[in-house]
């Protein structure tokens, strides 16, 4: 008769505590040691741990030495793979990019504890993102979970290629899920400002509102991530992630009120817009319901005359078709609606 060995007592896993790292990192960390490699979305659902603080957990163990975010074939993403206890430090920290951040180009982009060495935490929900292509990923990362509203504020007057073809396929993924979008910028709605990166007559597009003036760029998430250059004449050094909420409802409540302002601008400069003699015998013509071909009869003109001062009128009220123009010239009440006429009188019958 044999007898079963008995199997040793698991090692205790040691405190990351003494070496500065967070009740949450530490768990982390105790996590990976005992059950084994991870990848990020399976550590938050089996911690019970919100994303934004398992992030700083990784980030704070990539910092330690004490985890190592490793792409894996067998799982999509990263996986993260604990450090023994006793190398954690032996190794020197490594500065700059590691090299699973250079990856195929149409891979999706990294989420940002991929690149925790770039990023700097300045204190509780407010992080530095160091460079443009780490505030490019973590926006990725935003729209991807976005699930309400997206505000922007756009100052530019002339966009960075590369920033606009992204922008158009992260509004095109959050309008087909459904999110709310507005953005307040400087270019007109007509011709299309991002028709030349990529959006197309078929996409949706977002609520626009045109400013001769916007404060500063600015993007808000869901309103409880805001997002912001630190030096608003260089975007190359980086943006200034915030989560703290007196801070994201002040950003929200900046946007309100120049979103507010603008379209009273725009109301007001609407007003402004005066039609000559032939302009406005056209529109009162197609508001009677003549078509171009029997207004152009009417004001002894061509059709394509017709068709020439219909775009003018919507290029200069910024408006992309003849629904929005009615709109427009019925807004300054240029269109008077034809009178209804008047009932028959009732006659005698059987």
């Amino acid at each position: 008769m044999t007898t079963a060995r008995k199997q040793p007592p698991p090692a205790p896993v040691p405190t990351l505590a003494s070496r500065g790292a967070s009740p949450d990192a530490d768990l982390v960390y105790r996590r990976l040691v005992i059950f084994g490699r991870a990848p990020a979305a399976a550590l938050a659902h089996e911690l019970g741990l919100p994303r934004r603080r398992l992030n700083r957990a990784l980030d704070e163990l990539a910092s330690l030495g004490a985890a190592v975010p490793r792409r894996s074939a067998a799982q999509r993403g990263l996986t993260w793979t604990p450090t023994p206890a006793a190398e954690i430090g032996a190794q020197p920290h490594r500065e700059g990019p590691r090299p699973h951040a250079e990856r195929h180009p149409l891979a999706p982009p990294p989420p940002v504890t991929e690149l925790a060495e770039q990023a700097a935490r300045l204190g509780d929900g407010l992080r530095h993102l160091r460079t443009r292509a780490l505030t490019r990923s973590r926006l990725a990362e935003l729209v991807a979970v976005a699930r309400h509203e997206h505000l922007a504020m756009n100052p530019e007057p002339v966009f960075d290629a590369e920033a606009a073809r992204q922008g158009v396929a992260m509004d095109r993924t959050m309008l087909e899920r459904g999110v709310a979008m507005r953005v307040l910028g400087v270019h007109a709605a007509s011709p299309d400002p991002m028709a030349a990166h990529g959006r197309t007559a078929a996409d949706a597009r977002p609520a626009y509102h045109r400013s001769p003036s916007v404060p500063m760029k600015l993007l808000v998430v869901d309103r409880k991530i805001a997002l912001f250059p630190v030096t608003p004449s260089d975007y190359d050094r980086g943006y200034l992630e915030v989560t703290q909420p007196p801070v994201v409802a002040a950003l929200v409540t900046l946007f309100e009120q120049h979103w507010a302002a603008s379209r009273a601008a725009e109301e007001h400069t609407m007003s402004q817009i005066a039609l000559d003699p032939r302009e406005q015998a056209l529109i009162a013509l197609l508001a009677q319901g003549h078509t171009d071909v029997t207004a152009a009869r009417e004001l002894s003109i061509s059709t394509r005359s017709v068709s020439t001062i219909v775009r003018g009128l919507m290029d200069r009220f910024g408006v992309e078709n003849r629904f929005q123009l009615g709109i427009a010239l019925g807004a300054m009440h240029a269109i008077t609606p034809p009178a209804k006429p008047e009932p028959a009188p009732p006659t005698d019958g059987a």
